[in-house]
């Protein structure tokens, strides 16, 4: 089912593109950007994603920065929310789709909310799988979170951390994720470790991902990138053992018309461990119809009475 897949450039990085597209499928018209989470990536959308491709859809799943195939960033530098949502908007502007849904989990879906909030007509369609945002912090932590950055930078190992066998990464990523079912865990394990050029097994991800991000999660700034999506707009949470920010339904209210869907026994991994339901919400989101945007106001000419 994946058809293409490869780097694509984009912000002076390598970005690793998987594409899926089924050419027997009738082509809808529509390209699905999917947007992984922290210490995730573009591969494990494989099941949604071929899903997807199956009605018609073309999909792309990005490896982020610093995550699966993709480049990491060079000496002296870091990962931010910025980086991110830069490098989204660049590779939606060099492929070009005529029309574009995002879908976004976790930390995927912050991402796609702030890059549909600064550009509102990049996508027609945005969908948010527990993707409203880190819990809001308090600004009088900011000194303490910086103070445990720069400790974090100084100690963080440069290399990345090396595995014994797969059976380890499995044994690590349960411990990570109790609630996903083991045979998942088995299945994802591959799609996340890669052989280093020495042919070790490492984790996909850059190891600065696991220190202390400096800068505190302003909730309002955020919501008031969620007030300027435009689009219609999906919210999909997984149940009582997903992640709901304590201030989630206000930070849902800024966007106009989103409506919200529970799976409510996927918890938050639900691409993992709801796939067909996940994709079941999501084929019926992209065919509803699309508002019909009103005409903008016109000024009528004015005349002058002759005296």
């Amino acid at each position: 089912m994946q058809s293409g897949s490869g780097p694509q450039r984009v912000n002076g990085i390598k970005l690793f593109v998987h594409r899926f597209r089924d050419p027997e499928a009738t082509p809808s018209g529509l390209t699905v950007l999917l947007v992984h989470g922290f210490l995730d990536a573009g591969g494990t959308w494989d099941v949604v994603a071929s899903a997807l491709a199956r009605a018609g859809h073309e999909v792309i799943a990005p490896d982020l920065r610093g995550f699966g195939q993709s480049d990491s960033i060079g000496p002296g530098g870091y990962y931010h929310f910025a980086d991110y949502v830069a490098d989204l908007a660049e590779l939606c502007d060099v492929l070009a789709p005529r029309r574009l849904a995002i879908v976004g989990h976790s930390m995927g879906g912050t991402i796609s909310g702030l890059l549909v909030g600064a550009r509102p007509a990049i996508a027609e369609r945005l969908a948010l799988l527990e993707g409203m945002g880190p819990p809001a912090t308090e600004a009088g932590v900011a000194v303490d979170r910086m103070r445990i950055w720069l400790r974090d930078m100084r100690d963080a190992p440069r290399g990345p951390r090396v595995l014994t066998s797969m059976e380890e990464a499995v044994h690590r990523l349960a411990l990570h994720h109790p609630r996903v079912p083991r045979e998942v865990i088995e299945s994802r394990a591959p799609l996340l470790t890669r052989a280093d050029e020495q042919g070790r097994l490492i984790w996909a991800y850059d190891s600065l991902h696991r220190t202390t991000s400096p800068t505190p999660f302003n909730a309002e700034a955020f919501k008031a990138f969620l007030s300027k999506i435009t689009c219609p707009t999906l919210i999909v949470g997984g149940g009582p053992t997903g992640y709901h920010a304590e201030d989630e339904a206000a930070r849902i209210a800024c966007i106009p018309g989103a409506r919200v869907v529970e799976i409510p026994t996927a918890g938050h991994m639900m691409h993992w461990t709801a796939p067909d339901a996940l994709t079941a919400h999501l084929l019926t989101f992209f065919a509803e119809p699309l508002p019909v945007k009103a005409p903008a106001d016109t000024v009528a000419p004015t005349s002058k009475k002759q005296g």
